[in-house]
């Protein structure tokens, strides 16, 4: 009863219904709104790229001012730079990928300064068991929406959140705009939020409570919310946890090829791009690419080829390649850009040069966070 309640006061409530032509949050700052615009405009021009981590590491290096495997192979940095907040909420230090959050924060300010846009996704761990986000236990979500067992603490761990995402602030005090991505890949079950963990009712109550909370309790306004699953096959299946118009600015889906068979992939992803460009059309919200990779990077012309020959044909803002961990324990390697002397190497410097994809110096003069 209590969700049902949840869910009629969230549906119904004016303060939500807001213009589909601004974000969601009716109190965004200036520069928000710039973005949101930008991003819906910037899609005729081409799909900004984007990269996890990019600042931070790559392949045989860490923390080296102003390196980047992104610039040494494709002579620019990413458009877009992704970030992930996991184990913030237990006041580590570093997030589980080994990055600093004060480094963090500096590279999204620097990044913000110089024309880029900052994406963020949150890996929480499991508020029920205390385990990690990979931890699928029944009951999490029920235990974390209001009158659940663990709702207080996930109110302390959007507390922390709230603190960092607050501290994304220039000298001048602007705030940065961030794409703040939860809950991803909610149809999967590898999470603890995912299909076979919650109800559909129950995830999308959480994503609300969630953006809710933030915007009301914390006073957060330089916030884009994006909505996003793995792989999906049809608009029924994308939009079956969807919480609504009025929670949502960016829609997207994440997909990593596991076949070495080209023309199975291509056609893979061609559809779901496809899908996904009328997706955003009739909802009018601005279509990503919020994850994709080909670990390893096989197939030397893969970048001009298969990757590039499905984004051109489709009208996404952003695509996230992710992240370059390099070499891992047991010494296999993690990347999914190309570094130095990789095989794919001229070829991503080639899709970098048709302009098809575009970095920061074609960011930057798109002036994204100006009208």
């Amino acid at each position: 009863m209590l969700l049902q309640r949840l869910l009629l006061l969230f549906i119904l409530s004016p303060l939500f219904c807001q213009s589909q032509d601004n974000p969601v949050d009716p109190l965004a700052t200036t520069e928000t709104k710039a973005l949101y615009h930008n991003l819906k405009q910037s899609r005729t021009k081409g799909f900004l790229f984007c990269h996890q981590d990019d600042l931070a590491y790559g392949v045989n290096w860490k923390y080296v001012e102003g390196k980047s495997d992104c610039k040494t192979t494709a002579g620019d940095y990413p458009g877009i730079y992704g970030w992930e907040l996991g184990r913030l909420e237990l006041d580590q230090s570093q997030n589980l990928d080994g990055v600093p959050f004060e480094s963090m924060r500096r590279f999204i300010i620097r990044s913000f300064e110089s024309g880029g846009v900052i994406t963020i996704s949150w890996h929480l761990n499991n508020p029920l068991t205390g385990k990690s986000a990979w931890d699928p236990a029944p009951g999490t979500v029920t235990a974390i929406l209001p009158g659940g067992s663990k709702h207080d603490v996930y109110k302390s761990w959007l507390d922390k959140v709230a603190y960092f995402l607050n501290s994304l602030k220039t000298d001048r005090g602007v705030m940065v705009p961030v794409i703040f991505r939860p809950f991803h890949e909610l149809n999967g079950s590898w999470f603890w939020w995912g299909k076979n963990h919650c109800s559909p009712a129950e995830i999308k109550a959480l994503y609300r409570f969630t953006e809710t909370y933030l915007r009301s309790n914390k006073n957060l306004h330089h916030l884009l919310y994006a909505f996003n699953t793995d792989k999906f096959y049809s608009k029924e299946e994308y939009l079956e946890r969807y919480p609504g118009d009025e929670w949502v600015d960016v829609v997207g889906f994440d997909i990593y090829q596991r076949t070495n068979d080209q023309q199975v992939f291509f056609k893979e992803f061609d559809t779901m791009l496809g899908l996904m460009d009328s997706i955003a059309d009739e909802h009018k919200k601005i279509p990503a690419l919020t994850e994709f990779g080909y670990g390893g990077l096989p197939v030397a012309n893969w970048w001009t080829t298969t990757f590039s020959n499905a984004m051109v044909n489709h009208n996404m803002a952003y695509a996230l390649a992710w992240r370059n961990a390099g070499k891992k324990e047991g010494g296999e390697m993690e990347f999914y850009i190309p570094y130095e002397g990789q095989l794919s190497e001229a070829d991503f410097r080639k899709f970098h040069d048709t302009g098809k994809g575009l970095f920061l110096k074609q960011a930057a003069k798109l002036n994204l966070y100006r009208k």
